[in-house]
């Protein structure tokens, strides 16, 4: 039997494969995989689902990541996968993975902070699951939310003559994850010295507690324009312009 590696298909290139023999057969299922959310028909209002997993050591290091932040970023970055697609986020259900040395203060900050995301963007928290963990923390959120059918906006609509527009900094967050790096690097083992972020602290808040583009959504709504294909932009600039391009059927100058 051969044996290939993960690295040799990548993040999406492992998820095309693994997901490729399982065509939809519902009716219902308008919009499987490939897209910032699933799109399921319920009736006018169509229902978006989407779900992330945020795994310690890979995506957050507790050594500089307060819980509170991580709870308020676990639940945002599922809500900004549902406005990708020009919809509302109203629900999510949140499941974690816990290990031995995580108390229930602890624990508390962390829903402290997915209870604000939900305050801010008014969405409800219905439902998860808890498991013990051996190896640090597991969060997983899945967001549900809504949108009518003519009003969806998949990644797939991009047209020749289209303007790219990105709405934000980029590389803003990737910065405040530099700076948080390097200083637990640098204070590794100094305990009497704090680090001076003085100047810095928009890197940090993109970096540490995110914010969805619900204003983008708004306001292109309230100025009548509908974009022909849109995604939220998470792994960087040209991934993300190579997937809308790649599924729109076209090519692109930056």
């Amino acid at each position: 039997m051969n044996v290939t590696q993960i690295s040799d298909y990548g993040e999406f290139g492992l998820i095309k494969h693994l997901t490729e023999n399982f065509p939809l057969t519902n009716a219902s299922s308008l919009k499987g995989i490939g897209d910032d959310a699933a799109v399921i028909d319920n009736g006018e209002l169509k229902t978006l689902v989407t779900t992330d997993i945020l795994l310690e050591g890979i995506h957050f290091n507790l050594e500089y990541v307060p819980l509170r932040h991580l709870g308020y970023k676990a639940a945002v970055v599922n809500f900004s996968d549902i406005y990708a697609m020009n919809g509302k986020p109203e629900q999510i259900v949140v499941s974690l993975g816990v290990s031995a040395r995580f108390s229930v203060e602890m624990l508390e900050e962390l829903y402290d902070g997915i209870r604000l995301a939900c305050q801010t963007y008014g969405v409800d928290l219905v439902g998860g699951d808890t498991s013990s963990s051996l190896t640090g923390l597991t969060i997983s959120v899945t967001c549900i939310g809504s949108a009518k059918q003519e009003e969806i906006v998949y990644r797939n609509g991009a047209k020749d003559g289209d303007l790219l527009c990105v709405s934000g900094n980029l590389g803003a967050a990737y910065l405040g994850l530099q700076l948080l790096e390097r200083e637990r690097i640098a204070l590794k083992g100094n305990t009497q010295s704090q680090p001076d972020f003085a100047g810095f602290e928009y890197l940090l808040q993109r970096q540490l507690k995110p914010e969805a583009r619900k204003d983008i959504i708004d306001e292109l709504k309230a100025a009548a324009i509908m974009p022909t294909a849109m995604m939220d932009v998470s792994d960087g600039l040209s991934s993300e312009v190579m997937h809308i391009c790649t599924q729109s059927g076209v090519g692109c100058r930056l």
